[in-house]
């Protein structure tokens, strides 16, 4: 065969190793586009590999030059492995910071929705008490004012001053997570005075409250803050549970751990919807409820405040209705 020949018949060879070696290549991509570089010289030192073969098959190549192009093909064959190792190592590294800004930015996204859908849910919960005393005010402006004037009103400013006692307890609560003052207290012996104070409210809608709670339980707590997240679990339960309903609350103790159990019976919260519970504002609806005297973020708070005493709090339907389960490092 004359040199032209042979030269096409290696081309031919090399050409053929190429496209076979390109489409493994091709296929490894669709899996891992790291490996897919990391092997990629092997697929030229193949092709090269199989010119030279071809070529010597020939007699285009002297024994002396295949064995020359075998040394250099050994030779490159690692250097090739390690180039390409390390450019799978920069591909990978790419791809996970591409993939790291890519749940960034969805982070953001979501944080910026729920930011704007705080902001509107207070802006109409704000907006709900003004417009409530500016009526009031026109009324009695015009001699219109209803007898109960007064006790109108003030029950708005109450509602109002509420709305903005919940904001700014939440941005502190966020501000500063970790409770600052804390001192030994008996867990059941202040469940027992949230329930003692929540009572009225339980008897105007209806509801009976119950306490089931052991012995000293000992926990490192700022009282007034821990009170206060309590407070808002016993306040929800009793908002959303029917009248003749019951909310029963439970105190129980680990070796470890101490824990409140708060049981409602609101009809359970879809399961899809148990995640965003505790996010501020969010009331499971679109629409805004009028007579609520809150802005939905009693249980953004009592999570921030249990948070802040190395506790967690967490909701699951149980029974007829929703159990909220606070859980805190036992004192000693």
């Amino acid at each position: 065969m004359d040199s032209v020949g042979s030269v096409g018949v290696a081309a031919g060879a090399a050409a053929m190793s190429g496209a076979v070696g390109l489409a493994a290549l091709v296929a490894v991509s669709r899996r891992s586009v790291a490996w897919s570089v990391r092997l990629s010289p092997l697929v030229a030192v193949a092709s090269i590999a199989a010119g030279v073969w071809a070529a010597s098959s020939t007699m285009l190549l002297e024994p002396s030059q295949v064995r020359v192009m075998g040394w250099v093909l050994l030779v490159s064959t690692p250097i090739a492995v390690l180039f390409g190792a390390l450019g799978g190592r920069r591909v990978a590294d790419l791809q996970s910071h591409a993939a790291e800004l890519a749940a960034a930015r969805t982070r953001d996204k979501v944080a910026e929705d729920r930011r704007r859908e705080l902001i509107s849910w207070l802006s109409h919960d704000l907006r709900t008490p003004l417009a409530r005393m500016r009526a009031l005010t026109e009324a009695f402006e015009d001699g219109l004012a209803p007898a109960d004037y007064p006790t109108v009103m003030s029950r708005e400013v109450d509602r109002l001053a509420t709305i903005v006692d919940d904001i700014a307890t939440l941005s502190q609560v966020q501000a500063n997570p970790r409770a600052s003052r804390v001192e030994p207290v008996d867990l059941a012996d202040l469940v027992s005075d949230c329930v003692a104070s929540s009572q009225a409210l339980a008897q105007s809608k209806g509801v009976e409250l119950t306490l089931s709670a052991p012995g000293v339980v000992l926990v490192w707590a700022d009282p007034r803050q821990l009170g206060r997240a309590i407070e808002n679990l016993l306040v929800n339960g009793i908002r959303h549970t029917p009248a003749v309903g019951i909310v029963s609350v439970e105190v129980a103790s680990s070796p470890t751990l101490a824990t409140v159990h708060v049981q409602d019976q609101c009809g359970g919260i879809p399961v899809a919807d148990l995640p965003r519970v505790f996010e501020p504002g969010w009331r499971g609806t679109t629409s805004r409820t009028p007579g609520d005297a809150g802005a939905g973020l009693g249980l953004a708070i009592a999570q921030g405040i249990v948070a802040g005493h190395g506790g967690c709090v967490a909701v699951a339907n149980s029974g007829a209705g929703c159990t909220f389960t606070i859980d805190l490092p036992i004192g000693t």
